[in-house]
């Protein structure tokens, strides 16, 4: 087998501001593992959070090329221990090359034979309430039902409230980022009206102070930034309702079907979340929707210039073509 890469770069439509940061582009690396004429795809994207840039990314895969050089079967590779993102691209690429070989979606190699169309959120940065609402009331208008609210600014209650009103039927969840203390995330929440789940309120790491939000939160509480292995999730059972999925936090498609088997036998739901990426690397989480109780899969629709197409979602629902691998192919600007 040969391993190949590409790097290229991802801007945003508007500059994404979140508790800790603000995101205008980041650049993305994509990886191809071909094998007998057949070339299976993935994508890792740089991460400030995450420890990853360009050289780090592109100098990791340097290493791992001869590995894939000695197999000649996609099932039989052996991978050494590698940053849940780069892991996560080579596993992507490895399922997507299977799949391909075998003429089936990935979906059906991680156990969802039957595959349906299925409503993501869409992300609004922290800003200034009325900014929010006229997100929100586009956002509606084009057909999203969910929408994800970042908050962690003196107008958060007001922000949200003002999205409610422009999008009343809208589910809402409410996403921190671990910017609020525990009694902060209490006396927030207990203004508001009509959400429907808090993502990683606080800080990670203060799983007490987790267990004790969840007692006095009446909305489902989720964890993200704690949950990055199957060891956290099997932990954070009884202290929170739900664990954020991240493939790009805990090594891909391998891993995450491990971390939702371990959620579901916990009594954990399971959201599906990405960082900002190119539909390249968001489908591989869109093939186990199946499995989510909230589906965030927006990087791609974050983009001025997605440089791949295949999972739909720029009218608030992810759709699948039926086509063997991952379904992504592309843009006619970018072949």
């Amino acid at each position: 087998m040969k391993l190949d890469w590409t790097v290229y770069g991802l801007e945003l439509r508007s500059p994404l501001r979140i508790s800790r940061s603000v995101m205008a582009r980041r650049d993305a690396v994509r990886v191809v593992i071909e094998c007998d004429g057949s070339r299976g795809h993935g994508e890792v994207v740089t991460s400030q959070y995450y420890g990853l840039d360009v050289e780090r990314i592109t100098g990791l895969l340097r290493d791992l090329a001869p590995v894939v050089a000695e197999c000649a079967d996609p099932a039989e590779l052996t991978l050494p221990e590698l940053p849940p993102g780069v892991l996560a691209a080579v596993d992507t690429a490895l399922h997507d090359l299977r799949a391909l070989r075998q003429g089936v979606p990935v979906h059906r190699l991680v156990g969802v034979p039957q595959w349906t169309d299925v409503p993501t959120a869409y992300t609004i940065g922290i800003g200034a309430p009325a900014s929010a609402a006229s997100q929100a009331a586009d956002l509606a208008a084009r057909g999203f039902t969910v929408l994800k609210v970042k908050v962690g600014s003196e107008h958060d209650v007001a922000t949200v409230d003002a999205v409610r009103v422009a999008a009343p039927e809208a589910r809402l969840i409410l996403d921190p980022n671990g910017g609020w203390t525990a009694e902060q995330a209490v006396r927030v929440v207990d203004q508001l009206t009509g959400v429907d789940a808090l993502e990683q309120p606080i800080a990670p790491g203060q799983w007490d102070e987790l267990a004790w939000l969840r007692e006095r939160c009446p909305v489902p509480l989720i964890a993200d930034e704690d949950a990055a292995t199957a060891d956290d999730v099997r932990a954070l059972a009884g202290l929170v309702d739900g664990v954020n999925v991240k493939l790009a936090k805990c090594g891909g498609i391998t891993a995450a079907r491990e971390i939702i088997d371990v959620a579901r036998a916990s009594g954990l739901d399971v959201m599906l979340g990405c960082l900002v990426a190119s539909s390249l690397g968001i489908a591989p989480a869109v093939h186990l929707t199946g499995y989510a109780r909230w589906v965030d899969l927006d990087g791609h629709l974050l983009l001025a210039d997605d440089p791949w197409t295949g999972i739909g979602g720029e009218d608030g629902t992810l759709r699948l073509s039926g086509a063997p691998g991952l379904g992504v192919t592309p843009g006619v600007e970018h072949r």
